[in-house]
């Protein structure tokens, strides 16, 4: 393991144009819990499958259900960045990650300092008005009693990708586009299996894709570099 992580290292050394793709696990050392892990969302018994819950059809049909689902589930605003998001951040400080791409929608890069953070599937600190589009906090949406609602009487939606809804195009077309350009691409804290996000992986060019995962994921015979552990251990060696 040690002999890896400093392979890991002189990769970083030696490259000026990195992306970092990220997954639930970036962020469940925060405390945030993930989805599909044993101990995951969604292997938790509630009223509905989380899967139905966080789709956009229940959304419409149960939004009041949505929002119990929602508030006591998805509320990151009590959790802090942790030794992942700060080095990544000091990274790009340093002029060497160029983007973080993430499909997490917790907002702890940005915490961290990030500038650069695709946010695949949104982002709980961004919500909106359906009716007129004006735009509200998180703090707002999960401090509210009920269904939040505008102060024209619509119903607020949190800016985030629900089953059944599409990826944002531009920032699917911005993370390719750097994907491409990247000289080294670490993939970490995702099992790889959620298209099409995974698929992204796919448009890496370069010759030093770094795999960091507990457990072992479809594209491990892709990679020049695997390390099945924490990501805390590895990047506090960084």
């Amino acid at each position: 393991m040690e002999d890896k992580i400093l392979t890991f290292k002189q990769l970083i050394k030696e490259s000026n144009n990195i992306v970092f793709f990220g997954g639930a696990g970036v962020s469940t050392e925060s405390g945030i819990p993930d989805f599909r892990s044993k101990d995951g969302l969604y292997n938790q018994k509630y009223k509905y499958p989380p899967e139905e819950i966080l789709s956009h059809t229940f959304f419409m049909n149960n939004t009041e259900e949505f929002y119990i689902f929602y508030k006591e589930k998805m509320n990151s605003l009590k959790y802090e960045p942790n030794i992942t998001h700060k080095k990544l951040a000091e990274l790009e400080k340093e002029g060497k990650v160029k983007a973080v791409i993430t499909q997490n929608i917790d907002g702890l890069h940005q915490k961290a300092d990030s500038k650069n953070v695709y946010e695949l599937h949104g982002s709980v600190l961004r919500n909106y008005c359906m009716k007129c589009n004006k735009s509200y906090s998180a703090e707002y949406v999960f401090n509210s009693k009920g269904i939040p609602k505008c102060e024209c009487g619509g119903i607020i939606k949190p800016d985030v990708v629900l089953y059944e809804e599409g990826l944002d195009e531009s920032i699917i077309r911005d993370s390719i586009q750097a994907i491409k350009q990247a000289d080294l691409m670490i993939v970490a804290g995702t099992s790889l299996t959620v298209y099409p996000a995974s698929g992204l992986v796919n448009y890496y060019r370069g010759n030093k894709l770094v795999l960091i995962n507990r457990d072992e994921t479809p594209f491990d015979n892709m990679a020049n570099l695997v390390i099945h552990d924490s990501l805390g251990k590895v990047f506090e060696k960084i």
